[in-house]
C-alpha cells in the first residue's frame, strides 16, 4: 500500500478507428512482442471478415461474444492446514469477468485450425456470439466446476 495516497484510476483508451474501449482491450490482449500495429491489423481484418460473414455491425458481434463468454462465477484454489487443496467457488466481478472472457476468446481462437489469426479470431467471435465455440465451452466448464464444489462455498 502506498503511503503517498491512492493511485488514480486510469481509464482504458479507445482505438483510433472505432473509438471503442473494448476494441482496445482486445488489441492489448492480442499484443505480442510490443507489436501493437500488428495486433491492430489482426483485429481489424477479423472485424472485416465478421462484417462479410454476418452482414451486421461487427462491434455488436464482438460485444455479444464477450457478453456470452463472461463468467458469473469461478473457482479459487484454497489450501487448508492439513495440506489438501480445495477449489472454492467465488463470484467474479464485471471487470475481471470481461478480462477472462477476452482471454478465453483469444486462447480458443489460437487453438483453432485455420489460415491466420484474423480468420480464426473472426470465426471464434461469430461462434461465441451464436453460443458455441471453445470459449463458451471453457465458460461452461468453469460453471460446472463451481457448481460441483458448491458445498465448499463456506470456505470463502
Amino acid at each position: 500500500m502506498s503511503r503517498r495516497g491512492t493511485a488514480e484510476k486510469r481509464t482504458a483508451k479507445s482505438d483510433p478507428i472505432f473509438r471503442n474501449r473494448l476494441v482496445n482491450m482486445v488489441v492489448n490482449r492480442i499484443l505480442k512482442d510490443r507489436k501493437k500495429s500488428l495486433a491492430y491489423q489482426i483485429l481489424y481484418r477479423a472485424v472485416k471478415k465478421i462484417q462479410q460473414k454476418t452482414e451486421t455491425n461487427p462491434l455488436l458481434v464482438l460485444r455479444q461474444a464477450i457478453r456470452r463468454v463472461t463468467p458469473n462465477i469461478g473457482v479459487k484454489t484454497r489450501h487448508n492446514k492439513k495440506g489438501s487443496t480445495r477449489k472454492v467457488p467465488n463470484e467474479i466481478g464485471s471487470k475481471q469477468g470481461r478480462a477472462l472472457a477476452i482471454r478465453w476468446l483469444l486462447e480458443a481462437s489460437q487453438k483453432r485450425p485455420g489460415r491466420n489469426m484474423a480468420f480464426k479470431l473472426s470465426s471464434e467471435l461469430v461462434d461465441a456470439a451464436k453460443g458455441s465455440g471453445g470459449a463458451i465451452r471453457k465458460k461452461e466448464a468453469t460453471h460446472r466446476m463451481a457448481e460441483a464444489n458448491r458445498a465448499l462455498a463456506h470456505f470463502r
